[in-house]
């Protein structure tokens, strides 16, 4: 049986279109995929993401212990900052990509809601007596504003300036009296923020951001159109348990030269011999790419589609996949194998989307 976000009448009440993700009854989209990753690209859109993970990590060991368990380096976190990473297996697979939050008496870990079951035992297995673990999910609600102008109508909201947050970091405030973490993250590649708070009150937040006005709901669908712009990855199309983050391109947040850490040995491993790599392609001839569909370069098969969407901005195909290690470069040419026609593809330099707002 699904669940319902603690946001499921607000939807409802705007029409949405609803289904099934990840246990949860999601909206989908409201006004339509375009008008929304549009209204994101270009002026602000609200996400309803009370479905993702959200684990707190505390104790005398917590530092030593997220430091071993995620790949990135936690030691390099002050108070108020926010860290993307991962939590991979001995092999280097990936368990799942999280951010981390550090707080003066916590680490907060938001984790992918498919994989928060998997994500808390393996955490709990590794999990020295002086950490506590605690599943906060289900009291937890989060809601995404994002877009150039998310910080105005934020500010409006809240009734303080917000320009002092800046990318990847986060304040502890109120919006109208409720309690929140006040996140500059996002999925989007857009200025936005996250708003972290407790599941009874958060319906409080979504009204008083939505009473400023000018602002699109936004459904899962543009979601993924607007992270595929960005060449985010999504966990389950263009990562997963046999992927290691050096051939997903993660390199950025796998911090090798650090103390031991799971999964290090078969990382540098990994690094010294890629055979192949998370590529960014977009379509030359008519047509859209999609998960599972084969890779050809000079008439060779050279790898397999992982997300693969129509761009809304860029209005052409674009997609990931894995591509054979010396086959990845960009400007070089591909065909992708769309229901046995071959359509011409050409590697890019991502991110697709090249003017995002997020770092303004």
């Amino acid at each position: 049986m699904n669940l319902d976000t603690p946001l499921y009448q607000k939807h409802i009440e705007l029409n949405a279109r609803m289904v099934d993700f990840a246990g949860y009854r999601m909206p989908v989209q409201y006004s339509g995929i375009v008008a929304e990753h549009l209204a994101v690209r270009k002026s602000c859109g609200i996400f309803d993401v009370s479905h993702m993970g959200e684990l707190n990590v505390s104790g005398a060991g917590a530092e030593e212990f997220l430091n071993y368990m995620t790949v990135n380096d936690v030691k390099t976190m002050s108070v108020g900052d926010a860290q993307y990473s991962a939590m991979c297996y001995e092999n280097g697979g990936i368990i799942d990509d999280i951010l981390i939050y550090k707080y003066a008496d916590k680490y907060m870990l938001v984790v992918n809601a498919s994989n928060l079951e998997k994500n808390f035992n393996w955490l709990n297995e590794h999990k020295p007596d002086d950490v506590n673990i605690v599943d906060v999910s289900a009291e937890t609600g989060l809601i995404a504003l994002q877009g150039p102008d998310s910080r105005n109508i934020l500010q409006n909201a809240l009734g303080k300036d917000l320009s002092d947050i800046p990318f990847y970091t986060f304040e502890e405030g109120t919006v109208d009296g409720v309690n929140a973490t006040i996140a500059r993250t996002g999925y989007t590649g857009e200025l936005g923020f996250e708003i972290y708070a407790d599941s009874k009150v958060i319906g409080v937040i979504w009204d008083s951001i939505m009473n400023i006005g000018n602002i699109t709901p936004c459904g899962l669908a543009c979601r993924d159109t607007l992270r595929m712009e960005m060449k985010f990855c999504l966990y389950g199309n263009d990562i997963d348990e046999k992927i290691n983050p050096i051939e997903a391109g993660l390199g950025w947040i796998t911090k090798l030269n650090k103390e031991n850490f799971i999964g290090k040995e078969s990382l540098i491993s990994a690094k010294e011999n890629r055979t192949k790599l998370l590529t960014a392609f977009e379509m030359v001839d008519r047509a859209v790419p999609r998960k599972g569909y084969k890779i050809f370069a000079e008439g060779n098969e050279v790898g397999i589609v992982t997300s693969g969407t129509q761009s809304p901005l860029l209005q052409k195909g674009i997609g990931l996949g894995f591509v054979q290690f010396g086959k990845h470069k960009s400007g070089m040419a591909l065909d992708i194998d769309i229901r046995g026609k071959m359509k011409k593809a050409l590697i890019i330099k991502p991110p697709f989307y090249k003017n995002g707002s997020a770092q303004l």
